[in-house]
């Protein structure tokens, strides 16, 4: 038979065992999980803060932010352009010129409605978001015409008006071919990254489109 000390210090070793274990099985991991999601509000936070909207954010498969979008479009990169175009109409061999000149902003980003996501696994945080795209093109208010008329083919308004449209497709034209979305895409991961950073975490950035690009 087991004395009574022997009785006392078995009680006491499977207090010790159970109190360890629950320790080891509930007190920390759960500390962890709340560290962990603590720090990934803070990180909507910076992102809300640093871009004006907060992504759907997840830590190992659970998500802790939802996206909150309180706009639809995130321009990175506004960019001004000057734009010369030359509208011509020939008639019974005589040709009438408009030469349009002005400037133009461009802006680039990515589309919100699409979906943003950080996943946090460990050390690495997994970004999925729209590929960058031209957002908008406006025309500025310093647009000038210079008219040039045929022998008996002259400009009138109507003219003015095609021209016009066509001045601003070709903008269209140039700033879709130009680096603007490339360096709005650039600019865009060199602040998450810096973002992610400050957070311990080693970015992973992918995009969704019909072309995926991977980033590490």
């Amino acid at each position: 038979m087991f004395s009574n000390r022997k009785i006392v210090l078995v009680i006491i070793l499977l207090i010790t065992l159970s109190i360890t274990a629950y320790v080891l099985i509930v007190v920390i991991p759960a500390r962890l999980a709340e560290k962990a999601y603590a720090g990934a509000r803070q990180l909507g936070q910076d992102f809300r803060e640093a871009f004006h909207f907060t992504p759907e954010v997840t830590v190992n498969n659970t998500v802790v932010l939802q996206q909150q979008i309180p706009i639809m479009e995130l321009a990175t990169l506004s960019q001004k352009f000057q734009h010369r175009y030359e509208w011509r109409n020939t008639w019974m061999k005589s040709t009438k010129k408009i030469e349009i000149t002005g400037t133009f902003e461009a802006k680039a980003g990515f589309d919100l409605q699409k979906k943003f996501t950080i996943s946090i696994d460990d050390t690495v945080a997994t970004v999925t978001l729209p590929a960058p795209q031209l957002l908008s093109l406006e025309s500025q208010p310093d647009v000038t015409f210079h008219d040039e008329n045929g022998i008996w083919n002259w400009v009138d308004a109507a003219d003015r008006s095609t021209a016009m449209n066509a001045y601003t497709a070709d903008a269209r034209r140039y700033a879709e071919q130009a680096p603007f979305v490339a360096d709005a895409q650039k600019a865009f991961e060199v602040r998450i990254r810096e973002i992610l950073k400050q957070h311990g975490k080693h970015a992973v950035i992918r995009y969704t489109s019909t072309e995926t690009i991977e980033r590490r």
